[in-house]
């Protein structure tokens, strides 16, 4: 992966750390927004240390661009470990009557306490934490009933803190969306940069984007033919992922003077139509 993609936020990282800390004790629980389609990569590493062990509630957003038996299979994984989630897709609306639920279950000793001081109505506090792009903007408008927070396809919409209250009972502190200085693994980098988490004039997204057809070509090839209606062997025919992109711009007619492919258009068109949903439903981690 281009250097670039690791350097380029810890300033952003420390002061949304600070605003974290400054704001844990106005919250009840944090929800912590992830993409469905890379639920590890999407999980910020230092969170659980940050949060000082307040409730926390795992909210998978875009599962409709998500491979459902992997969510599933998400599913199984987490609540064997016990850990309190919420899988939800804010086109359909699913999942959303679940997180009230969820949050209760989690807030069960405080409704309590709050009962036994007659305060049984007061509002639950949850500070929304999340990726840039993860879809927690979403999440708070549609909760909200309103449109609150800015929606962008594009990471780094939301740049400072905003309570938000919503009809469900439920006032939220929306938290700029950030990334964590350093990746310790390359792979949680690139998967973040196919899914449109890191920003791509950061990026090489030639690079980005023949490696996304090869993770493709190996996780889900059927989607890759049908979607750029190649034959078996063409997908296999190419050794390096590079040419199978430019096999897909020719398909797809992205042609220059002289025969040549427009790369650089094949590879934002293939980016932008896996980050829609347009390839197929693709997850791309599994329990």
């Amino acid at each position: 992966m281009p250097s670039q993609l690791i350097q380029w936020f810890p300033g952003h990282m420390a002061k949304t750390k600070r605003l974290i800390r400054e704001s844990l004790s106005s919250v009840d629980l944090i929800i912590e927004v992830l993409d469905a389609r890379v639920p590890l990569s999407s999980a910020n590493p230092e969170l659980m240390r940050l949060i000082s062990g307040k409730p926390l509630l795992k909210l998978f957003s875009k599962t409709g661009l998500a491979d459902p038996d992997k969510t599933a299979a998400w599913k199984r994984f987490y609540a064997e470990k016990g850990i309190e989630c919420v899988f939800i897709d804010t086109i359909s609306g699913s999942g959303y009557n679940e997180i009230m639920p969820a949050v209760r279950r989690l807030l069960a000793e405080k409704i309590e306490r709050n009962e036994k001081k007659g305060m049984s109505g007061k509002a639950l506090r949850a500070m929304v934490v999340g990726i840039p792009n993860s879809g927690k903007s979403s999440l708070i408008n549609k909760l909200a009933g309103a449109k609150k927070a800015r929606v962008e396809d594009r990471p780094g919409v939301t740049v400072s803190k905003q309570w938000v209250s919503t009809s469900i009972g439920l006032e939220l502190l929306d938290m700029p969306g950030v990334l964590w200085p350093k990746f310790e693994d390359q792979t949680v980098g690139l998967r973040l940069a196919f899914t449109g988490a890191v920003k791509d004039d950061v990026l090489d997204l030639l690079d980005v984007a023949s490696r996304l057809c090869g993770t493709l070509r190996e996780t889900y090839p059927r989607c890759l033919c049908e979607r750029y209606k190649l034959s078996e062997e063409e997908l296999y025919a190419d050794e390096l992922s590079y040419d199978l992109l430019l096999r897909i711009g020719k398909k797809r007619g992205f042609l220059l003077s002289g025969g040549v492919v427009d790369d650089d258009r094949t590879a934002r068109i293939l980016l932008d139509e896996f980050r829609g949903g347009k390839i197929g439903r693709i997850t791309l981690e599994k329990p």
